[in-house]
C-alpha cells in the first residue's frame, strides 16, 4: 500500500536534453516546501538530473519519447521522486547499477545509479525490456530547528 502523500506534482515532457535542467529545477522548487538545506537541495537536483539524463540517453537513444516525473511529500518529511519512461528498458538492472557500467558509449561515465544512490536515502529501479523504466528515489529532509 502506498503511503498517503501530503502534496504531489506530476510533470510530463519530451526526452530533449534541454528539459533535464527544467526537471531538476522543478523538483528542487517542489522540495523547497520541506525547507531543505542547500546541500540537501543540491543532492536532490543531482539525483533528478541523473535519472532524467539516463532516460534521455538510454531509454530513447534514437528517438524522442515521453518522460514523467512524479514528486510526493510523504509523512515525516520524506520526499519521493519517480522518473518514468516508456523506452527500451534495462535488460539487466543489477549490472546497470554497477559503477562504471554504461551502454551509452565512451562519453558516458556509468555512474548515474551510483550517484542517485549516494545522494538519496533509497533507490528502486523497475524495468522491462521494450516497456520502459521507473526510478523511485526517496530522501528524508531533516527538520531544522528555528533560529532564536
Amino acid at each position: 500500500m502506498k503511503p498517503k502523500s501530503e502534496n504531489y506534482i506530476t510533470l510530463e515532457f519530451l526526452s530533449r536534453s534541454a528539459n533535464e535542467s527544467f526537471a531538476r529545477g522543478a523538483a528542487a522548487c517542489f522540495a523547497a516546501q520541506l525547507d531543505p538545506t542547500l546541500e540537501e537541495l543540491g543532492d536532490i537536483k543531482t539525483a533528478v538530473s541523473e535519472a532524467v539524463t539516463n532516460a534521455i540517453v538510454h531509454a530513447y537513444p534514437d528517438r524522442l519519447g515521453r518522460i514523467v516525473i512524479k514528486a510526493r511529500i510523504l509523512p515525516e518529511n520524506v520526499l519521493e521522486i519517480s522518473v518514468r519512461d516508456w523506452g527500451r528498458g534495462i535488460p539487466d538492472i543489477e549490472r546497470a547499477r554497477q559503477p562504471l557500467y554504461t551502454t551509452g558509449g565512451e562519453e558516458r561515465s556509468g555512474m548515474g545509479f551510483t550517484i542517485m544512490e549516494s545522494f538519496m536515502d533509497s533507490l528502486t529501479v523497475r524495468s522491462q525490456e521494450g516497456r520502459g523504466t521507473r526510478v523511485i528515489m526517496r530522501r528524508r529532509i531533516q527538520p531544522r530547528r528555528p533560529v532564536r
